[in-house]
Formats: C-alpha cells, structure tokens, sequence
C-alpha cells in the first residue's frame, strides 16, 4: 500500500503548506485532498511535487505491505 506519510514530513521540514503548494505551485486542491484521504496520484503528480519542494519520490510515498 503506497502511503504519503512522507509527504507531510517533507512540507514540514521544508516549511511548505499546502496552501503554498495550491496557491502558488499549481497544484490543485484536488490532488492534495486525495493525498490527505490515501488515494492514489499519478506519477506526473509525484514529479511535480518532487521538483517543486526540490526532493526525491522517497521523500513524498513510501510503499509499506498490509
């Protein structure tokens, strides 16, 4: 099961909200309303997150056996 529990941790450690990321980033509300409720974005998504908060895909999923 792919999880975003990663994600959180890096806005907080790079003092990002999610209010930057959907006002000033574009990226939409939708996209961060599915990562706060575990469903699944697409890689084009991962990659923006990923150049936006300038990290690597470890940093925003993590993949974790049920």
């Amino acid at each position: 099961m792919i999880k975003y529990d990663p994600f959180w941790n890096t806005l907080k450690n790079k003092d990002v909200s999610t209010y930057v990321l959907i006002n000033k980033c574009g990226i939409s509300s939708a996209t961060i309303d599915r990562i706060r409720k575990g469903k699944g974005i697409t890689t084009q998504k991962i990659d923006d997150l990923c150049s936006i908060l300038h990290c690597r895909v470890e940093d925003i999923i993590v993949f974790e056996e049920n």
